[in-house]
C-alpha cells in the first residue's frame, strides 16, 4: 500500500501535490486543512483520513476527529496534527501514542521522518499548503508492506 501523508495545506495545495499523490492508495491529511474543497480535490485521488488542526474551523472540526487510529496493511497508524502537545515532537507523539507503530503529525511545519526504538515510524511531512517560516513546502510518501518496516521519504516541493 503507498501512502500519501500531507499536512497544513490552510487551504491552499500546491500543484505539485497531484503529481506527487498521482498513484497513492490511501492520503493521510494531518490536520489544518483550511476548507473541505481540499478533502474533494484530495479524494479525487484516493481516499482520504483527515484529521482536524488548531486552524480548522467549525465545519472541519464537526466531521473530522482529532485523533484518527486505524490499521492498515497491519500496521497500527495513527494521526494527528500535534498542537495539543505544543510544540510536538517525536518523543512527544510517541508517548502520548504508544502502542502506535506509526504515527503521522503536523503543525510544525518542518519536516521529520524518524525512527524511534527501532520500530516506530514518525513523520512530520512539512506544510504542503503557502509556504512559511522560510521552509519549503513538502509532503511524505510511506510504502506499506506486511511484515517488513515501512518505507518512506519526504518530497520537497517546488514553489
Amino acid at each position: 500500500m503507498r501512502l500519501g501523508i500531507i499536512s497544513d495545506t490552510h487551504g491552499k495545495l500546491q500543484p505539485q501535490v497531484f503529481d506527487v499523490f498521482s498513484r497513492v492508495d490511501r492520503i493521510l491529511h494531518a490536520g489544518d486543512v483550511g476548507s473541505a474543497d481540499i478533502l474533494t480535490e484530495l479524494e479525487a485521488l484516493a481516499p482520504v483520513i483527515a484529521v482536524y488542526g488548531n486552524v480548522d474551523g467549525f465545519e472541519l472540526r464537526s466531521r473530522l476527529p482529532q485523533v484518527a487510529e486505524l490499521e492498515l496493511d497491519g500496521f497500527l497508524v495513527t494521526v494527528t496534527h500535534g498542537d495539543q502537545f505544543g510544540s510536538p515532537t517525536p518523543a512527544g507523539v510517541w508517548a502520548a501514542f504508544p502502542d502506535a507503530e506509526i504515527i503521522v503529525y503536523g503543525h510544525t511545519h518542518r519536516p521529520l521522518l524518524e525512527m524511534v526504538d527501532r520500530t516506530v515510524t514518525i513523520m512530520n511531512p512539512g506544510s504542503a499548503g503557502p509556504p512559511r517560516f522560510n521552509i519549503k513546502p513538502s509532503v511524505g510518501i510511506m510504502e506499506l508492506e506486511p511484515g517488513i518496516p515501512p518505507r518512506a521519504r519526504l518530497v520537497t516541493l517546488q514553489r
